[in-house]
């Protein structure tokens, strides 16, 4: 059976990080943008990271320009920004597609894996369990910090 784990991306480095790298961990896959009424959700995202990071939360950013073009910098500009007005420390990853024939693999599964409903908008957000199977997906208007009871669960 697949899980997230038989998938890579190219984190802002170019560099290819296979998602088994984090096996045994909580994870939280969102798509991100610099320029969207959720960006700061990215905020509360890097608040839970620093909550739970010692007990094995990773949350995996994955930034994307498909919704309204909010997101049209470089992975630099991108990196910039988020460290500088959220202070984001957890990973991210080179921009990707999230929807359409051209998504990343990462999102296909996904997208399949919670009944084929597409993206909806930037900030959908997915916990990941520490056997890389999808607990539950999150609506991108739903704040990060709503989802911490969840995610807990999946820590304990």
């Amino acid at each position: 059976m697949m899980t997230v784990y038989d998938f890579s991306a190219k984190d802002m480095a170019g560099k290819e990080v296979k998602l088994e790298d984090y096996k045994g961990k909580v994870l939280i896959i969102v798509n991100t943008a610099s320029k969207c009424g959720l960006t700061p959700q990215l905020e509360g995202l890097e608040t839970l990271y620093e909550k739970y990071k010692e007990q094995g939360l990773e949350i995996l950013g994955f930034p994307c320009n498909q919704f309204m073009r909010q997101d049209p910098g470089s992975d630099e500009e991108i990196m910039e920004f988020c460290q500088r007005n959220y202070g984001v420390t957890f990973h991210m990853f080179s921009k990707i597609k999230v929807k359409g024939k051209d998504a990343h693999p990462l999102y296909q599964y996904l997208t399949e894996q919670t009944g084929g409903k597409k993206i909806e908008w930037n900030f959908a957000k997915f916990l990941i369990n520490r056997e890389g199977e999808i607990v539950e997906r999150f609506p991108s208007k739903q704040p990060p910090e709503k989802a911490e009871e969840e995610i807990v669960k999946a820590l304990a």
